[in-house]
């Protein structure tokens, strides 16, 4: 069955240490967001779920100079769907453990607003992750 028109395909991120970002991914996507290895190669990594995969690749040296900031034009944030707010408050804890931080910490888990029950957190690059519980 082909995909629904207009879904998304796929995303790639470029990551300054594939080694660390394959590690907080491996975690994230496939021990609680239920995506699976898709493809490996020496330079990257992508993770499947359905029709969509996330492709983690290594950025080349020329092009580490500088670091990643949200604010700046390009990407802000990636956002994830999870079960439940009990899913939410389980990552939470868990990051916590990680020493992943969490973004907006004086707000969580209503930093959306008052009826957006998620977790702010970023990946080693300092990409924000979202995930959101259903309202």
């Amino acid at each position: 069955m082909a995909a629904a028109h207009g879904t998304l395909h796929h995303i790639e991120l470029y990551v300054s240490s594939l080694k660390k970002s394959r590690q907080f991914y491996q975690w994230l996507l496939e021990d609680k967001l239920r995506y699976t290895l898709f493809q490996e190669w020496e330079n990257g990594i992508s993770f499947r779920l359905g029709d969509t995969y996330i492709v983690l690749v290594q950025t080349e040296s020329d092009y580490l100079a500088g670091p990643f900031h949200r604010k700046q034009t390009g990407l802000n944030h990636l956002a994830f769907h999870v079960e439940s707010r009990e899913v939410v408050d389980s990552l939470t804890e868990e990051c916590q453990q990680r020493l992943i931080p969490i973004l907006y910490a004086d707000r969580h888990p209503f930093a959306g607003g008052p009826d957006h029950y998620a977790l702010y957190i970023e990946d080693p690059d300092r990409i924000k992750l979202e995930l959101v519980a259903p309202e």
